[in-house]
């Protein structure tokens, strides 16, 4: 279970080249776990944004904190990325 506290954009953004971070995409059945820095899976989720996919959510490895579309959207413009 996800815990309820977030960090504010600002956080995110001071957070993005940090490690332990972790993609789950697909269906519980099918569900892949990518791991890496906050950038690269913002990167990631955008990647499959453009093909016509969910990013399904990212979580911190070591807090269990996750993302939100909205957060990675806002991300997504702070990398410079069309949204």
């Amino acid at each position: 279970m996800a815990n309820r506290y977030t960090y504010t954009h600002d956080e995110l953004i001071s957070r993005l080249k940090s490690s332990g971070w972790k993609l789950v995409t697909g269906q519980k059945d099918k569900s892949i776990s990518i791991k890496g820095t906050l950038e690269q899976l913002i990167r990631i989720t955008h990647a499959r944004h453009e093909d016509g996919q969910a990013p399904d959510f990212i979580e911190e490895v070591e807090t269990l904190i996750e993302l939100e579309m909205i957060e990675i959207e806002k991300l997504w413009r702070d990398l410079g990325l069309p949204v």
